[in-house]
């Protein structure tokens, strides 16, 4: 399980930038390589919180608050950012999905160090790590703007940083990495083992954002690195957890589509992903014609204030969600449903796998 969600997801990543001049690839990202990745892999995990909130009656009844304020306070916090400016709408969401991205790497890790009862010290150093390989390479993005790729739109990240804070930012990083490789040596001289799940993921996490951000030439190149590592893993979680609920009989008419498997899993959420993309498509970009389709109305500013913060809802009340519905203090079942205690159901991916809580661990902290 780690070798294929982490070690995996990053190997892919840095397999298609390789490919990237065989493939047509460099530059822009094309159309096939914008569908696989941002919508098929990037929206579509968005929508997998739905398998965890919205599609589950029980759970609608058990929190109804939760799952009725979050998207509401997300929606009226939009367009109240859209409203003072669309830059302003951008760049909050460009930061709210950073700090997201960041701190589900930080949930990952973190289970490891819970698993293994480290000590506080390797807990600090553990986190360390991980920040330094996500927080280096974007400030040193922040002193060298513009560059050829945006998170969402251009100018969505702050400019203006001197271009020493960057250079500083990654000879820290480096060195905190560093420290934290010496430690993991030392442990295994001391007869202590080594966590080979948590080594693959904090590398596979610095090679994803040292290589999709620093190295990075093309928007093809950080696309690729930067959802890939993302969304796996939050897919094999999601799909782990539809397995476990479904064997308390849970999602009703739903039932049928998780039976399915996995093709029914994400058969659902690429349908749903797609749906998003051709409405944005329609009312706000009109840039995919050859995907989408010609035509499509040209809204005002006053009413795209109300569409835009519409669109991006799924994807603003996923991060709102996200910090509430893994925490095993308020659901004791999470961690049966998703086949990592005893009595939960193993699903197909087989076996009581690290990845299983991996969230769990990074919300509640």
């Amino acid at each position: 399980m780690d070798l294929t969600v982490f070690a995996g997801s990053a190997l892919v990543s840095v397999g298609l930038v390789l490919a990237a001049p065989a493939l047509g690839a460099v530059g822009d990202t094309p159309l096939w390589a914008w569908a696989l990745f941002v919508v098929c892999v990037d929206v579509a995990h968005v929508w997998s919180t739905l398998f965890r909130t919205y599609f589950d009656g029980e759970e609608l009844q058990r929190r109804p608050g939760l799952y009725v304020t979050a998207p509401l306070a997300a929606y009226l916090l939009g367009v109240l950012a859209y409203l003072l400016s669309p830059g302003t709408f951008w760049r909050l969401f460009a930061y709210t999905a950073l700090f997201h991205f960041v701190r589900q790497q930080y949930g990952w890790v973190a289970l490891y160090g819970r698993k293994a009862r480290v000590s506080s010290t390797e807990h600090l150093l553990d986190a360390a790590a991980i920040y330094a390989a996500t927080l280096g390479p974007v400030l040193w993005w922040h002193a060298h703007l513009p560059r050829a790729f945006w998170w969402f739109v251009e100018n969505d990240f702050l400019s203006g940083l001197p271009a020493w804070v960057g250079t500083g930012a990654l000879v820290l990083h480096g060195l905190v990495l560093a420290a934290w490789a010496g430690f993991q040596v030392s442990r295994v001289v001391r007869g202590e083992g080594l966590q080979v799940g948590k080594v693959l993921l904090v590398l596979a996490t610095w090679v994803t954002w040292f290589g999709g951000i620093v190295l990075a030439q093309d928007d093809f190149t950080f696309t690729v690195m930067n959802v890939v590592l993302h969304g796996v893993p939050y897919f094999a979680l999601l799909f782990r957890y539809t397995r476990g609920r479904l064997a308390e009989g849970g999602y009703g008419w739903l039932a049928p589509v998780v039976r399915a498997g996995l093709p029914g899993f994400l058969g659902v959420l690429c349908v749903l992903a797609f749906g998003e993309e051709l409405l944005w498509d329609k009312l706000v970009w009109h840039e995919r014609s050859r995907l989408f389709g010609e035509g499509g109305p040209v809204l005002p500013a006053d009413v795209l204030a109300l569409v835009v913060p519409l669109l991006a809802l799924p994807q603003a009340t996923h991060y709102v969600l996200d910090a509430f519905i893994w925490k095993t203090s308020r659901e004791p079942r999470l961690l049966a449903r998703l086949g990592w205690t005893r009595g939960g159901s193993q699903g197909s991916l087989g076996g009581t796998a690290p990845i299983s809580g991996v969230a769990i661990s990074g919300s509640a902290e």
